[in-house]
């Protein structure tokens, strides 16, 4: 199965995390500092992490970042009491792939766990070649690269980025339902809240609008359809003149 590092102060929680992580066959390290989980990835590869973010000797942020300089591929999952969304996107941009807010239920902790194992990197779909760049306005995706630029400045995006910005793209103009977008992307066994998705258009949005601004190239619109999903259409053109 996988091999879990688990970092949590809480000795209840920890307990309870590994015991149930080695109960569904995985390996379990478990570390209740900071310090003591970046040691850890220093020395041995997992294939995910529970980091919470609340640890008494380091900032959790920071922890994280490290982790994820230490576990470039690791699968990394921030637990926090932080429900703000600013908290939340703080966190992914520190490099963590999802998050989950404490109280949570054990049983969508462990599905999350099994989700993140079991999926790969997404693709587009079947009407766009995965070895052709495409792409919108000035935007071009690499999927066989796995590379997204806007002009000729390549854009810095996380994995579940990439992969979310690929299946917006691979259908321009086309209504894509938050489910098709958690199935593909995420796992087509999702269990529990969908918020993710939503930290992650935004940081998109972002990342699209700040390099649209820097390489004053025409970025496309991250379009919300509410009760829906979402759709990638063409930047509306301004008119100088007006």
């Amino acid at each position: 199965m996988a091999t879990v590092l688990v970092v949590e102060d809480d000795e209840t929680i920890g307990q309870t995390l590994i015991s149930s992580l080695r109960i569904h066959g995985h390996t379990a390290q478990w570390c209740t500092t900071g310090s003591a989980a970046i040691d850890s990835a220093k020395n041995q590869p997992f294939d995910l992490a529970l980091l919470d973010l609340g640890l008494p000797d380091m900032d959790g942020i920071d922890v994280c970042r490290r982790l994820r300089a230490a576990l470039p591929v690791c699968v990394l999952v921030v637990l926090t009491a932080r429900a703000d969304e600013i908290d939340v996107l703080v966190g992914l941009e520190a490099g963590a792939d999802d998050y989950l807010t404490k109280p949570f239920r054990l049983a969508e902790l462990l599905a999350r766990v099994q989700a993140h194992l079991r999926r790969g990197p997404a693709t587009p779909s079947a009407s766009t070649s995965a070895t052709s760049p495409f792409g919108l306005d000035e935007l071009q995706i690499d999927t066989a690269a796995r590379r997204a630029y806007l002009g000729d400045s390549e854009m810095v995006l996380r994995a579940k980025e990439f992969d979310l910005l690929s299946r917006l793209a691979a259908d321009p103009g086309v209504a894509i339902t938050r489910s098709t977008l958690m199935a593909e992307v995420w796992d087509q066994n999702w269990y529990g809240s969908t918020k993710t998705l939503d930290v992650h258009i935004a940081a998109l949005r972002r990342k699209l609008a700040a390099a649209a601004a820097a390489s004053g190239c025409r970025a496309p619109e991250i379009v919300t359809l509410r009760g829906h999903g979402f759709r990638l259409e063409p930047s509306v053109a301004v008119d100088d003149s007006m």
